[in-house]
């Protein structure tokens, strides 16, 4: 596969975008989109040089929209929109999630409806190529009109103000410019607001917590099976007639793929006959219809984002087939709000039901022969206790994180800006709550292996028998009581990190 990326402005794929995220590729825009960018930065600066008020152009922002602003000013305008405008606080954005918005700005600037000239993205690509990473602090957007706050620290670099990180260091932006080479711009007409007004901070933030919680999902479906096995559940519950029937899609995958897991496991064969149970808890016996359910919003969330990632969201649109520019409303980030809150109800109940199949594991009265929370010897050693102690924390941790964010408006900027989706703290926590599912299912991984190592001489399929080897190389059988974070710690790694789902044929694991 080629280390770069081309992104084509209305045309940018899922996959595309979750390359940038995860791997350091070189990201170009199509330069086919060069002549409808400068035709509309034509426009905007026939505009500038006009009598009639255009806003954000010849105006003043937001409340102040009907102040009027002298040509001869309007480069100052833009200039102090940005440094005014740089009220972020918190810890710094992630690498990639900056090179990631970095990436979502040009795509919407590369519409051709922004009236930025074509400076503007050669520099945005400049910090791509040259690894200038603008310090973006994490806090400060209410996601509408548009990560104003978040993108104005993005939008000082360029000018050379703000901070960078480059080469490992962390410099002022015309610091870390010269030392790449390269010149901080004057902005034009517009094109201040054009860099600010947009989704592109929430949206990164979203696909970032998009792309880890559908590697979290599934992961907890080859956890679910190693649970399924370790507890000898009936796979009876996983037939392809009985979500057929149904007819829920997500279902009906989750239901093949645990299938397919749990295919030629001799411990399945083992109590097909003279089983005395006739039914398992739901944490196991619903699998495909919660994860089946998660998935699907996960999915739906997929199409919202990729919509969202090749849109043009700055205010006002410069119409070029018209020779019009329009105030509306695309900043308003409600779509990604929503989409937010969606995720995190899915990344939520696949921890709950997860968790649930821990605490089956761990008590005697429900894990079908298993010792007291998985130790050789109870009594003197605990085990597995508190993991599953662990497991349950970070579960309510993320049940009230999942309480929507979108629904939680208030006015701002002197009620001109009255109603705002709260897209971007909605989709930065889930970056929190991916990192405690990844814990939980983790603690899964532990305990269903050694679950499934009592059941020995009993082998489990082979897939599952592929999984526990490699946490073999990192992580021993638990014998006596040992220090339990590490192996946590190396676990979670093994589930975020992609290892444990690349561990299983790609036929097997449904795709976002």
């Amino acid at each position: 596969m080629s280390d770069t990326v081309v992104l084509t402005p209305g045309q940018a794929k899922l996959e595309q975008l979750e390359r940038i995220y995860r791997n350091s590729c070189t990201i170009e825009l199509d330069q086919r989109c060069k002549p409808a960018i400068e035709k509309a930065a034509t426009i905007v600066e026939q505009a500038a040089d006009s009598n009639n008020a255009i806003y954000g152009i010849n105006t003043g922002f937001g409340k102040l929209a009907s102040t009027r602003i002298e040509t001869e000013q309007t480069a100052q305008l833009q200039r102090n929109l940005i440094l005014s405008h740089c009220c972020g606080v918190g810890g710094p954005l992630p690498a990639n999630i900056v090179r990631l918005v970095i990436s979502l700005k040009l795509l919407s600037l590369g519409r051709g409806a922004s009236g930025v000239r074509w400076i503007i993205i050669e520099q945005l690509q400049n910090l791509l190529a040259y690894d200038i990473i603008p310090v973006i602090p994490e806090k400060g957007s209410v996601g509408a009109s548009g990560d104003l706050a978040p993108l104005a620290h993005l939008t000082s670099v360029l000018i050379g103000e703000g901070c960078a990180n480059y080469q490992g260091e962390k410099l002022s932006g015309r610091e870390a410019l010269r030392k790449a080479g390269l010149n901080p711009i004057k902005l034009g007409p517009k094109e201040g607001l054009g860099m600010i007004n947009g989704t592109q901070v929430s949206t990164a933030l979203a696909l970032a917590g998009l792309f880890d919680g559908w590697r979290l999902a599934q992961s907890a479906l080859i956890t679910g099976a190693l649970a399924s096995d370790a507890l000898m559940a009936s796979t009876a519950p996983f037939r392809s007639e009985v979500h057929e029937l149904r007819g829920q899609p997500g279902q009906v995958e989750a239901g093949q793929c645990l299938r397919e897991l749990l295919a030629g496991s001799e411990i399945r064969e083992s109590h097909r006959e003279d089983d005395e149970r006739v039914q398992d808890p739901y944490c196991l016996r619903c699998q495909p219809q919660v994860m089946g359910a998660c998935m699907d919003i996960l999915k739906q969330v997929a199409k919202t984002l990729e919509i969202e990632a090749n849109a043009v969201t700055d205010n006002p649109l410069v119409i070029a087939e018209h020779n019009e520019i329009i105030s509306g409303g695309n900043f308003h980030a409600e779509p990604v709000a929503f989409a937010a809150d969606q995720c995190a109800l899915a990344i939520s109940e696949i921890g709950s039901i997860t968790e649930r199949r821990i605490a089956t594991l761990v008590d005697p009265a429900l894990n079908y022969g298993l010792p007291a929370f998985l130790s050789p010897e109870p009594g003197l050693n605990s085990g597995f206790m508190i993991a599953e102690v662990t497991a349950a924390a970070l579960m309510s941790e993320n049940k009230q994180k999942a309480a929507p964010s979108s629904i939680d408006s208030t006015p701002t900027s002197a009620n001109q800006e009255d109603h705002v989706s709260m897209a971007c703290h909605g989709a930065r926590r889930i970056l929190d709550m991916n990192q405690n599912l990844a814990t939980i299912i983790g603690i899964e991984l532990l305990t269903s292996a050694q679950g499934i190592n009592f059941r020995q001489p009993l082998r489990t399929s082979k897939p599952l028998e592929s999984t526990i080897k490699v946490l073999r190389q990192n992580i021993a059988p638990l014998s006596n009581d040992r220090y339990m974070a590490d192996d946590i710690k190396s676990a979670s790694d093994l589930i975020l990190n992609g290892t444990i789902v690349d561990i299983i044929d790609n036929k097997i694991l449904p795709v976002l």
